[in-house]
């Protein structure tokens, strides 16, 4: 029995996480312990091309069976557990937040509880966007009398404001994610987190979030940007411009895009040297040979197209309010980042200090598998696992083995003996059937003969009826014994006619 519990406590903590990315389709598995430690096992991806776009799925179909191929990896690296259900990250151009405010006004000098803060929540809950779904919501900021308090709850004030940020995003974003993994992929959905909000919380020091920082994810299809100031969420917006943009800008150098990826990733620089007159050799389309590039050509591709991004990022911080107060400046993650020299590019751009994204090693165990930075989306998302994800079949061990061996060999005696007495069942009925009916005629047999029913029938039957009522059903038994009284008034009747007729004569 403790081995049991054993192996089901291990069961319950297995976490499995997966982001929709528009390269890839990442996914991560690991073990929780008790004090919230976890031990990752493995983190697998599967390409996401012909699916998934700027982080929204497309094609459902495509979607599920690269989901159901990314779930098998990951299984393999844990034998023995089955994945039943996934937590899953959503990103996408569509997702942003948005500001709410509730007001609640509390009459003279009411004290604010905790119910009142439970009231604001809900009634936030049921705000509906135009055209929007609410997917989260977050970072709350309280005003009681026009003035800002982190901690309201035992203030006395007349009048409450609460200032909610909504992440929201189009509704078919979450309806697709639901398609692709719930019904085709058959994988239940144990819960939605927020991509860029979860990858936050696994890359960024609280310390950061306080003073004020921003954290720019330069993916392929989008670029996503959250800010933080005084440990609260300032805005997460998207930008529906990613590094595949700068692939798709090379193949106007008559390069076709397979080659113009590996040019980017190999020789692209996000500050482009003008003086540098060396080529590099690329293949020409339809295999027609070789023939030279300069990487100055390249690289002004690749700045041109780079600066127009980081150009709408800027417009962000500035629609922010957060120009001139990032004191932990920003931090910089995603496959576009690593771009030669993009740290210096957005150094440049906005003046701050810029540090490449890390996850956080104090979540996970020493003996975790390694977290590359490309992984650092589904990281985030596996913290936020709390529910198990998988089935582990019972394995038995080899004690319990011999066990059910000789458990079986001494289930087919008992079932051989109690055959054995269910044939002397049977062959017993056989012949309480065979005297039943033998009594049965023997008594109807002697109700039927003509003459006198004397006292040597009534002892007959009589003699019998003790016998016959064992072997009878009671209903049987009723029917002879009705014939039999039948008989016996007939009988009288007959005789008290005769001896009338015999006195009349």
């Amino acid at each position: 029995m403790h081995k049991k519990n054993e192996a089901d406590m291990i069961s319950t903590n297995y976490i499995v996480a997966i982001d929709l990315g528009t390269s890839y389709i990442k996914g991560i598995i690991g073990v929780r312990s008790h004090a919230g430690i976890f031990t990752v096992i493995a983190c697998e991806a599967e390409s996401s091309a012909n699916c998934i776009r700027r982080g929204v799925v497309y094609n459902v179909e495509n979607t599920a069976n690269r989901i159901t191929t990314l779930l098998r990896k990951l299984a393999n690296k844990a034998p023995g557990v089955q994945i039943k259900k996934v937590y899953v990250g959503v990103g996408g151009q569509s997702i942003r937040s948005i500001d709410h405010v509730v007001v609640n006004s509390l009459g003279a000098d009411s004290e604010v509880r905790k119910e009142t803060i439970d009231a604001l929540y809900k009634e936030c809950q049921a705000f509906k966007p135009d055209g929007l779904e609410a997917l989260s919501i977050v970072s709350p900021t309280f005003y009681l009398d026009g003035n800002q308090e982190n901690n309201p709850v035992g203030i006395p004030c007349s009048r409450i404001e609460a200032h909610y940020k909504l992440i929201v995003c189009r509704p078919s974003l979450k309806r697709h994610v639901m398609n692709s993994i719930a019904e085709r992929a058959k994988i239940e959905i144990q819960g939605i987190f927020i991509s860029p909000l979860a990858l936050a919380d696994v890359v960024l020091s609280e310390d950061e979030k306080d003073l004020g920082c921003a954290l720019l994810d330069f993916g392929a299809g989008i670029a996503s940007l959250t800010i933080f100031k005084s440990k609260r969420l300032i805005r997460l917006c998207t930008i529906p411009l990613g590094s595949h943009l700068i692939t798709r800008d090379l193949t106007s150098l008559h390069i076709v895009e397979s080659e113009a990826e590996r040019l980017k990733k190999t020789y692209g620089d996000a500050t482009a040297d003008r003086e540098n007159d060396s080529s590099v050799q690329v293949n020409s389309i339809n295999g027609a040979g070789i023939r030279q590039i300069k990487l100055s050509e390249i690289n002004e591709v690749v700045e041109a197209r780079l600066q127009e991004i980081l150009e709408n990022v800027q417009a962000r911080l500035v629609e922010s309010g957060i120009v001139g107060k990032l004191n932990a400046g920003m931090i910089i993650t995603g496959g576009g980042a690593s771009l030669k020299n993009f740290d210096e590019a957005v150094r440049e751009r906005f003046g701050t200090t810029v540090r490449y994204a890390a996850v956080n090693k104090t979540f996970f165990e020493k003996t975790s598998a390694p977290i590359e930075p490309e992984f650092g989306v589904v990281a985030g998302l596996l913290l936020k696992g709390t529910m198990n994800c998988s089935y582990t079949p019972p394995v038995s061990s080899p004690v319990n083995r011999v066990d059910a061996k000789v458990h079986a060999v001494v289930d087919v005696e008992k079932q051989k003996e109690k055959e054995k007495q269910n044939e002397l069942e049977k062959e017993r009925e056989r012949e309480r059937l065979r005297i039943r009916e033998q009594v049965r005629r023997d008594v109807e047999s002697e109700i039927k003969q003509p003459g006198g029913r004397g006292k040597k029938s009534r002892r007959f039957f009589d003699k019998m009826a003790g016998f016959a009522n064992k072997l009878f059903d009671d209903k049987d038994y009723e029917d002879i014994k009705k014939k039999e009284d039948d008989a016996w008034e007939n009988e009288t009747e007959k005789r008290e006619i005769n001896n009338s007729d015999k006195q009349e004569e």
